[in-house]
């Protein structure tokens, strides 16, 4: 049975491939679209509040974040679910919940 991110990345390579722009997405330029992208999702907060963003643009945004990550991942050959997981493996180490919990600071500071 099929994930909903492999689905979901079916998807996605289907409506680029349907336009020809597999030739536009190699690991570089997916990585550069994808942090142009975030780049535009943080424009959102600009001079503003934390709690002042417009909801629609900041989906349409995070749409393009994710989106290029799929591709990303799937150009490489990367397994979603499993490259997180096991980031999370190695964060449960770094940050363990006693040391960590309500602090905002990076590991090698708590």
């Amino acid at each position: 049975m099929k994930s909903d991110i492999s689905t979901l990345t079916e998807e996605i390579v289907k409506f680029r491939d349907r336009r020809d722009w597999k030739q536009f997405h190699n690991a570089k330029d997916l990585a550069l679209a994808l942090s142009i992208e975030a780049s535009e999702l943080n424009e959102l907060f600009l001079w503003k509040t934390h709690d002042e963003y417009d909801a629609q643009r900041l989906a349409d945004e995070l749409a393009d974040v994710l989106t290029y990550a799929l591709l990303l991942a799937h150009e490489t050959k990367l397994d979603v679910r499993n490259i997180i997981r096991s980031k999370m493996e190695k964060n449960k180490k770094r940050y363990p919940v006693k040391k960590s919990k309500g602090l905002a600071k990076k590991y090698n500071e708590i």
